[in-house]
């Protein structure tokens, strides 16, 4: 989506190689799958935009699941001196820089969970752009890293960036004003001698090498779960999907929903888990700090849910809080985490964070007008399992570079809105899509979200409501 005027009015297009695409860029193209998810996006200095994705299906329909990752440059048509309206605005094509392995339902070699980034800075690096993802196998997770130092045009091969951690994704990138690059990213504490928490890698020469992995901070993780407890799925008269937005999302022990997709608390909820996001003021020559916010646990919300649904394991429910901590990276030394804006009711998700030229801006999902919020129930669920309107996206700010919050005193949209209709997997599960986004030039500021306020219900078998259109 383009805009031309500050945001008032967006137009859409689809990235160069998609199926059946038929126009003079196809061509410049090297995406070879059917169906592309987590796409991210950043600018350089010179009128380039840089977007990454994930790609995954089977152009030819099987459950085949390439799980392929690829970076598209775009330019300015008039070159760096054009018009600057005009920046990000011709394709130039697109790189396949690391191929999943062809394999049915994610198995397999799997990547998944992007992150991008351009040096912005005065330094040697300046120009450079960075991409970084999770790899799934059998074995386990890890993060991997690619750089291009000529505008995208060629990449370096993947670069295995956490051999001595497993369990580990949601990768992000942050530049501090030297040049430095700083991958950070979550790690669970299932495997033996490894926590939960914040990690991170750090690199001097331009993304060239990395030292090795370092924690930033540890926490209890906020991961919904229950006990899957499927029943039969009713014939219908006809499909009301094509075959690839079936698979969306499965059922499991990480969403709740209908049919297939049931679970024996009876709640109906959307996928979601701690997420680390990070970033650094590219304009800041005077510290080496990356900021990051990670939602997570409010350690004296615990409690026993009373059923099989859980946030820290089935049956131990909590209230999600969005938290914030400084590294120094010139040091290691990193500042006590804090919550952002601390609540007594309320869930908070999928927060975000950006930094440029002192100013500083969070956004998270908040849940704190939820009619019938509970620690010990999913986000807008009541005790019968019914749902309610509950999100809304929240922010807060910054003048001295996280040591304190100024609060936003109204939610950033008024829309209270319901995200567990079930519209996804033959509409059976809902989701929520993983992820918002802020970002900033100065105190110029941009967020996104999605939320429900045009989904047209419909009623589940459960007694619950599920989107029927949008």
């Amino acid at each position: 989506y383009r805009s031309e005027n500050s945001g008032a009015s967006f137009q859409s297009s689809l990235v160069p190689g998609y199926p059946g695409d038929t126009s003079p860029y196809a061509a410049l193209a090297q995406v070879r799958t059917a169906g592309s998810g987590d796409p991210v996006m950043a600018w350089d200095n010179h009128g380039r935009l840089f977007m990454a994705s994930e790609s995954s299906g089977d152009p030819a329909g099987t459950k085949k699941t390439f799980g392929d990752e690829w970076v598209a440059r775009f330019e300015n048509p008039a070159g760096e001196n054009g018009n600057t309206i005009n920046d990000g605005k011709a394709f130039k094509g697109s790189v396949i820089v690391a191929k999943g392995a062809a394999a049915p339902n994610l198995l397999g070699k799997f990547h998944d969970k992007t992150s991008i980034e351009v040096d912005r800075t005065a330094s040697a690096c300046e120009g450079n752009v960075y991409f970084a993802w999770s790899r799934f196998t059998t074995n386990g997770s890890n993060i991997y890293f690619v750089r291009s130092t000529d505008h995208g045009v060629t990449w370096s091969q993947p670069m295995l960036l956490t051999s001595s951690t497993k369990n580990v994704q949601d990768p992000d990138i942050a530049v501090t004003g030297n040049g430095h690059v700083y991958v950070t990213y979550g790690q669970g504490g299932t495997l033996s001698g490894q926590v939960d928490g914040v990690s991170y890698v750090k690199s001097t020469d331009c993304g060239r090498t990395f030292g090795n992995p370092a924690l930033i901070t540890n926490y209890i993780p906020y991961d919904a779960q229950d006990v899957s407890a499927p029943v039969p799925i009713p014939s219908q008269s006809s499909p009301d999907d094509p075959p690839s937005a079936d698979a969306e999302a499965a059922g499991n022990a990480r969403d709740c929903g209908d049919f297939q997709d049931a679970c024996q608390s009876g709640y109906t909820f959307f996928r979601r888990a701690t997420t680390p996001r990070s970033t650094a003021d590219q304009k800041d020559t005077q510290h080496e700090w990356v900021y990051v916010v990670f939602d997570s646990t409010n350690p004296i919300t615990v409690v026993p849910t009373g059923s099989t649904y859980g946030s820290l394991s089935s049956g131990v429910g909590s209230q999600s809080a969005a938290y914030f901590t400084r590294l120094d990276g010139a040091t290691g030394v990193s500042t006590p985490a804090v919550a952002i804006d601390p609540q007594q009711n309320g869930h908070q998700v999928f927060p975000d964070i950006t930094v440029d030229n002192g100013f500083m801006y969070a956004l998270w999902w908040d849940s704190r007008n939820d009619t019938v919020y509970s620690p010990k129930r999913p986000i807008g669920n009541d005790d019968q399992g019914r749902t309610y309107a509950s999100l809304q996206p929240w922010t807060a700010s910054s003048s001295d570079r996280g040591m304190t919050w100024t609060r936003s005193a109204t939610p950033l949209s008024p829309v209270l809105s319901n995200p567990n209709y079930e519209q996804f997997d033959n509409r059976a599960v809902p989701f929520a899509g993983d992820y918002l986004w802020i970002t900033s030039v100065g105190n110029n500021v941009f967020a996104t979200w999605t939320d429900w306020r045009n989904t047209v219900p419909g009623t589940a078998s459960n007694g619950n409501t599920f989107g029927v259109a949008a």
